[in-house]
């Protein structure tokens, strides 16, 4: 007792210790996403796999892994097939790891499973709050030891919200997880947050502040380039302002910007960013495809398919990251591509190719079928002759002989797709007829009710019952169903309902298609002109004095150029790494361009730089496997760098920009290969003769400092001039 009593002087870690208190959690088992219809009219999406395992299975051994000792499920619809999953899985009886259900039939939001744990007395400290559907490897440690400091100093510190890099793409204004670009105002001192919007009308290429905000903090850092992990560490007052509070139902939209906008309480959220570690929700079908692929690139480590962890069936780790099970019955003609994951059981048949895919257990593939792209679940038929194409097909799918899955395809349980049918791009088919009342979603997530998708009037049906309902509807129905899914099919094609049309192919496992980044940029550069004719991006006449603008308008250019370069090279390593055409590289840049206001020139250089980088940063172990780094990413890229080169002018634009590469530390070893380089522009077209000569005739000029390279490139331009002479004779 002495121990526990200690003195003001040391006793207090002790004290600490022995009145310490488990690490907490509260995972939201959110059964109802949106985009995720009618998949999840049917199962949870927590147990949807991912991979090859639940997605829950993912939060759970994270949360273990993290030092998480209590978990408290929350499950609303569908709660008994969770509950069931987690009494029959290996969690239950893990040593210092405890995990909890706690059922409600009546909650409907994450506000009002929140109320619920309050009344449950179940919470006795800080804890950690996330959904079901979160992948992470990221430690708790840091986060959690910031939150308590600060709890410390200020009471009303309440939350700690996990984000991290993550620019949105400049044409669609989304992020690679498929959710909207997000504005946040950060303390860049305190790491306070000041300012949350995911809603903000980005076509006007402008957000709103309250003045107050400007005022009453001394610095402030707007940003359009973090992603929300959707981790909280929350203080048990979190819980209680939920209980005072019944108009929080939604945790950002109500929760997050009512704090904000409260200057009576005084509460507070801070943010905490990690860097190195991973952290991402699936949110929809772009981010289960994204997230998916980053498994499967190993960025979720140890969360690994070749891993084992609770809840998975490892694999074995090939080649060019090739998972595949031990059971797998492949023939010998069958061409399995890189990236791709195949489970226990599955067969494939002659000249069958699958590439960029998740096969999951005991599937059956046929002869000369096609697959690219796509998430094919349990116990899935493909007949030979098909071709899938970024589509998902659920379990006890059947796809009949020469049946066809467009971009963006789901098949919901057990459809049947007839022979030779073509099921259009973005289609959703289910067994279930779709349902003409509309619903909220306020469901246990953190979801956004905007999309206008179709809800369900019975979404807390127990199983037993959906189960019943669904086999009554499918003998009552499939005559009507087989019309709709070709002969012999079964099941119901899903219209988009009013509104819901812009979701399908931003929200798609598909990438998005060409037509639509054209119809992106024409619309934002037909808004940037109104904008421009109609004076409403420059501010009132008088706001700005002249000496502001002349002091500040050179360092705000450079700042602006700095920023494009970075956004390009970034741009230009997505393209390379996922493949992208050059058209689609072509639309980014310009977008960028325009969002920047800078011109055609500037993506020249920048372009140019990017792809240098590139070949710098390529393994090579001498000046010769350099210089062929960049003949190989030059000759991919040729096409796209010649979009940018319509005069000499773009053309020698281009040599400037190699000297200050040459010059800078991070490429310096460029510098001895300058005339090969320039010799290579040259015979591969990219560069003219003329071009170079002009750019020798300017440095003529220059000091004798600024010569270095031409004196390099001296037996080359004495070729070309001599060249030059004898056509002239």
């Amino acid at each position: 007792m002495a121990a526990k009593k200690g003195n003001r002087g040391g006793g207090g870690d002790a004290e600490e210790e022995l009145t310490r208190v488990p690490l907490q959690a509260v995972l939201l088992a959110d059964s109802f996403a949106t985009l995720f219809r009618p998949i999840t009219l049917e199962r949870p999406k927590v147990l949807i796999p991912l991979v090859n395992a639940p997605m829950i299975d993912y939060t759970l051994a994270w949360l273990e892994s993290a030092g998480v000792e209590e978990v408290f499920v929350f499950c609303a619809a569908h709660s008994r097939q969770v509950i069931d999953y987690l009494k029959n899985s290996k969690w239950i009886d893990q040593p210092n790891f405890t995990v909890t259900t706690i059922e409600s039939h009546n909650s409907t939001s994450a506000g009002d499973a929140l109320r619920i744990i309050y009344e449950r007395h179940v919470i006795h400290g800080d804890f950690v709050l996330v959904a079901g559907d979160t992948v992470s490897n990221m430690s708790l440690t840091d986060a959690l030891k910031e939150h308590k400091e600060r709890r410390r100093k200020d009471s009303n510190a309440v939350m700690t919200m996990v984000i991290k890099q993550s620019k949105p793409s400049a044409v669609t204004r989304q992020s690679r997880l498929g959710t909207e670009e997000l504005f946040m105002a950060i303390d860049p001192d305190t790491k306070q947050l000041l300012y949350y919007e995911d809603k903000a009308d980005v076509r006007k290429g402008m957000i709103s502040l309250e003045k107050e905000l400007l005022f009453d903090n001394s610095s402030i850092s707007l940003h359009n380039d973090k992603q929300d992990c959707y981790i909280d560490i929350c203080s048990q007052e979190v819980l209680s302002l939920f209980t005072d509070n019944f108009d929080y139902q939604h945790l950002r939209r109500h929760f997050v910007k009512g704090l904000l906008l409260d200057d009576i309480m005084g509460y507070k959220i801070f943010t905490h960013e990690i860097h190195s570690s991973y952290a991402a929700r699936v949110d929809n079908y772009r981010s289960y495809a994204t997230i998916s692929k980053d498994i499967i690139q190993r960025w979720t480590y140890p969360l690994v398919p070749d891993i084992q962890f609770f809840g998975n069936c490892a694999t074995k780790l090939e080649r060019q990251g090739k998972y595949r099970a031990s059971d797998v019955v492949l023939s010998r003609s069958a061409q399995i591509g890189p990236f791709t994951v195949i489970g226990n059981g599955t067969k494939i048949g002659n000249y069958s190719e699958v590439s960029n895919s998740v096969i999951g257990e005991g599937c059956l593939i046929g002869s000369n079928v096609s697959i690219d792209g796509c998430y094919i679940w349990d116990n899935v038929t493909i007949e030979d002759g098909c071709k899938l194409k970024h589509a998902i097909a659920c379990d006890g799918v059947i796809i009949k002989s020469g049946a066809v899955l467009e971009a963006g395809v789901v098949l919901s349980f057990k459809v049947i797709i007839g022979q030779e049918f073509v099921v259009p791009a973005y289609s959703k088919v289910s067994l279930l007829e779709q349902p003409l009342k509309q619903d909220s979603d306020e469901e246990l997530e953190y979801a956004d009710n905007s999309s206008g998708n179709i809800e369900f009037t019975s979404i807390y049906d127990e199983p037993e019952r959906l189960e019943e309902k669904l086999r009554t509807e499918l003998s009552n129905s499939q005559v009507q169903a087989t019309s709709e899914v070709g002969d012999g099919g079964v099941g119901f094609i899903w219209s988009v309902s009013e509104g819901g049309h812009e979701d399908e192919w931003r929200h798609s496992v598909a990438p998005i298609p060409a037509d639509k980044l054209v119809e992106i940029i024409k619309s934002a550069t037909e808004e940037l002109e109104l904008s421009n004719q109609d004076g409403n991006i420059l501010p009132p006449s008088g706001e700005l004095g002249p000496d502001s603008v002349d002091n500040d308008s050179d360092e705000d250019a450079r700042d602006d150029s700095a920023h494009f370069n970075k956004e390009v090279e970034a741009t230009f390593i997505r393209a390379v790494e996922e493949n992208h055409k050059e058209e689609h590289v072509i639309l980014e840049v310009n977008s960028l361009r325009l969002s920047y206001n800078l011109t055609s020139s500037d993506c020249t250089g920048a372009l140019f730089y990017a792809m240098m980088k590139y070949a710098s940063d390529m393994p090579h172990g001498s000046s010769g496997e350099l210089l062929k780094n960049v003949a190989n990413v030059t000759a991919k890229w040729k096409k796209l760098l010649k979009y940018y080169l319509p005069s000499i002018d773009e053309e020698i634009e281009v040599i400037l920009k190699f000297e200050e590469m040459c010059l800078e530390e991070s490429t310096k070893e460029l510098s001895p290969l300058f005339m090969q380089i320039l010799n290579l522009l040259y015979n591969n077209d990219i560069l003219q003769e003329e071009a170079i000569l002009n750019w020798a005739s300017e440095k003529e000029e220059a000091d004798e400092a600024d010569k270095h390279f031409l004196k390099q490139a001296e037996e080359l331009i004495q070729w070309l001039k001599n060249a030059s002479e004898e056509e002239e004779e």
